[in-house]
């Protein structure tokens, strides 16, 4: 563990210099270095778009409602409130517009079989009686056979080999889409509303406050249902690739859960580090991100600032709840937290790719960590002298990517976009803003 003093300064000749409190991360930023400003306006390779309703311009689409494994849930928006539907019936799609929907992965990154032959897995009573639900109805049967039948080719296997499988092959395969732990939170909407170019694409930041609220509480359900359904899960991990360069498959707005039977590297790491010094989130990250000025964000609820020791420029929202994990959040500490989380996506705009990954702690865990979330805009490529090294160069600083978002966030304000946030020297800033410490476990 470095101390402040190591963490972060500026050399005389401009460099700055910065270790991740958490990774150990090394990350310069020399004067010099090529900057990526903010722009919403349409690249030059942006070609005028041709508007379709319902949209159908990826797999995400929603007239693509069968392009994809069965609806493990919908959310539907109704006489102004908004509705989980679960488990309907492939017949039943079209009968209502999804503003997001919950499908399982069809290439998982933890599969099936992981958790069959490692643990003993099985589906739960209340999933096998799902799946014989929709495999015997005859839409639910060809909706379950055309999406295994797309996997395989996709898989690279022959015509032959597709033309082979059985109805029991069908049901085997069919294991992954009622009880698998890899699942998408799929956006309704393609492009933002109005969009006229192939840029005009419809990220989070593009939702309105209400509906991000809605997105996160459904992908809370989401992890909470995973929970329920396998006991040996001991993590989800949440995570959103926005855009191509940071991994995604379709440019069209969804979330990733990945349930895994460890915390993983990151999370352990974390874990210990707070055992150790159970006030290290208000010392190493909001105090110091205070005291440095690289808080551009507050409310009642939540905290953002420039991340330090990334090897991408890095938004960082805290809750500042004495609940831990996302699905022991308040209405309100949610609202707060989902606040900030869209204002950063809001002031950056849908044209900088970026990875959106949640931190929390472990359900099995006595440790307390407070909820995060980190941005991390997928704008530079690490090289040779990185390798070598492990000195990363990252080309926006902390300060720099402050004063970046500051100003967007004053105009998203003024034209109400956003709200329910203070922003830049409105900030309180108080110490030890974080009250996780408090929480009962």
């Amino acid at each position: 563990m470095y101390g402040l003093s190591r963490m972060y300064y500026e050399m005389p000749d401009g460099t700055i210099k910065q270790v991740n409190p958490f990774t150990g991360t090394e990350v310069w930023t020399v004067p010099g270095r090529g900057k990526k400003p903010i722009t919403n306006r349409p690249p030059a390779t942006a070609t005028k778009i041709e508007r379709r309703e319902p949209e159908n311009y990826c797999n995400f689409c929603r007239s693509s409602y069968l392009n994809v494994p069965p609806e493990k849930a919908r959310l539907v928006a109704k006489d102004g409130r908004y509705e989980i539907l679960s488990n309907i019936e492939t017949r039943e799609y079209l009968n209502s517009v999804a503003e997001f929907r919950r499908v399982p992965n069809l290439f998982e990154i933890v599969t099936m079989d992981y958790w069959r032959l490692n643990h003993g897995y099985k589906l739960s009573v209340k999933n096998q009686q799902w799946k014989d639900r929709i495999l015997s109805s005859t839409e639910g049967r060809d909706h379950v056979r055309r999406v295994i039948e797309l996997k395989m080719r996709l898989s690279g296997k022959t015509e032959q080999e597709i033309s082979t499988l059985s109805d029991k092959d069908i049901a085997d395969h069919a294991d992954a889409f009622f009880a698998g732990g890899h699942e998408l939170v799929i956006g309704r909407r393609h492009y933002r509303d109005g969009a006229e170019y192939s840029s005009d694409l419809c990220s989070s930041g593009c939702l309105t406050a209400q509906e991000h609220f809605e997105y996160l509480r459904f992908t809370i359900a989401a992890m909470n249902d995973i929970y329920a359904n396998n006991r040996y899960v001991r993590y989800v991990s949440v995570f959103q690739n926005w855009l191509a360069p940071a991994g995604a498959s379709f440019d069209h707005l969804h979330k990733q859960l990945v349930a895994i039977d460890e915390w993983g590297a990151s999370v352990e790491t974390e874990v210990e580090l707070a055992r150790k010094n159970p006030n290290i989130y208000n010392e190493f990250v909001v105090n110091f991100a205070a005291y440095s000025n690289l808080v551009f964000a507050e409310n009642d609820y939540a905290v953002a600032l420039a991340d330090i020791g990334h090897r991408y420029p890095t938004l960082a929202v805290y809750s500042k709840a004495a609940n831990l994990r996302p699905w022991e959040l308040t209405g309100e500490e949610l609202w707060g937290f989902s606040c900030l989380v869209h204002a950063c996506h809001a002031a950056m705009g849908n044209q900088i790719a970026c990875n959106e990954e949640w931190y929390y702690a472990p359900r099995d865990a006595l440790v307390k960590m407070p909820l995060h979330v980190l941005i991390k805009w997928r704008t530079n490529n690490p090289a040779g002298f990185e390798g070598g090294t492990k000195i990363y160069i990252n080309p926006i600083s902390p300060p720099d990517l402050r004063d970046m978002i500051v100003p967007r966030l004053y105009e998203l304000r003024d034209h109400g976009h956003i709200g329910g946030l203070k922003i830049a020297e409105e900030c309180p800033c108080e110490p030890n803003s974080l009250r996780y410490y408090l929480a009962k476990s």
